[in-house]
């Protein structure tokens, strides 16, 4: 019998909940407006990072091409990005290991993420637009689950697990404001995805406790955190299965900064801590 999502997940990962996936923003890519490396400049400081967060004792990395603004829409995204996210991907995986590590590519290029996955060897990756369509600061963004889940089979990437976003931050979402953020991540199960994600409004925003409790209780599904997880905040998203951590990392809380050591480690001592307490007592009801 075929492992659920959550025996995928719990075998992926080392806690039943809580736990934390830490970002490696990428430098520009070649051929963005604000490109400035070198491919190994990217490459080097991708793998510091990479061994900074294993060092303090993360759970996972993803990696996510943010300095590429402004995006490009979907399948518009070259080459030469995903070029270089599978190398730095397989260099980071090799950093990290044995934790898991996944992939983002902005904006909506999931198909290109599940193949530097792929290529890289990497466990999970991030999709946008996933059910439903939205408004986002690219464009309109509409549903690819039914184009990826079969692209996943046609690269035997089953094993990449595909973690999708619902009601997605920096979007409008009037044109599905009839359906709530719990039909949205059932449409999402529906549809075969291992994972979903609640976030805020925009990024570093907190996501909505009483949203992310509600998901938690309509799906079987793990359930992430995107956006928004601080030192001072995490004992509230306890009982989600793993929370994203970006901005809180850098320096000033700003996503654009780099990583601020200190500020890692002084969550993952905080983390260490809220662990110690039943999950039930972590949450705010």
């Amino acid at each position: 019998m075929a492992a659920t999502a959550l025996e995928r997940f719990w075998g992926l990962f080392k806690h039943k909940t809580g736990n934390v996936i830490g970002m490696i923003h990428l430098r520009a890519t070649p051929g963005t407006p604000r490109s400035s490396h070198k491919v190994q400049e990217i490459i080097d400081i991708a793998c510091r990072e990479a061994l900074l967060y294993k060092e303090a004792g993360l759970d996972a990395v993803m990696l996510e091409n943010m300095h590429d603004v402004p995006y490009l829409h979907t399948s518009q995204v070259g080459p030469e990005v995903t070029s270089v996210m599978s190398v730095v991907g397989y260099e980071v995986k090799r950093i990290f290991s044995p934790g898991p590590v996944g992939v983002q590519i902005l904006a909506g290029a999931n198909k290109e993420a599940l193949a530097v996955a792929k290529a890289s060897g990497l466990q999970f990756i991030r999709a946008e637009g996933f059910v439903f369509s939205h408004v986002a600061d690219e464009g309109i963004m509409n549903a690819c689950a039914g184009e990826l889940m079969r692209y996943r089979k046609n690269i035997d990437a089953d094993d990449v697990m595909v973690f999708t976003d619902i009601k997605k931050k920096h979007s409008a979402h009037a044109i599905t404001s009839d359906v709530d953020i719990v039909s949205t991540a059932q449409a999402a199960e529906f549809f075969l995805s291992d994972g979903v994600i609640v976030t805020g409004g925009a990024t570093g925003q907190a996501a909505n406790v009483a949203e992310v409790k509600a998901v938690l209780g309509g799906v079987s599904l793990p359930v992430l955190v995107g956006s928004g997880v601080t030192r001072d905040n995490y004992h509230l998203y306890r009982q989600a299965h793993g929370v994203i951590v970006g901005s809180y990392f850098k320096r000033n809380g700003n996503w654009q900064e780099e990583i601020d050591s200190s500020r890692v480690k002084d969550f993952m001592e905080n983390v260490t801590s809220v662990r110690r307490i039943p999950v039930e007592s972590t949450m705010i009801m």
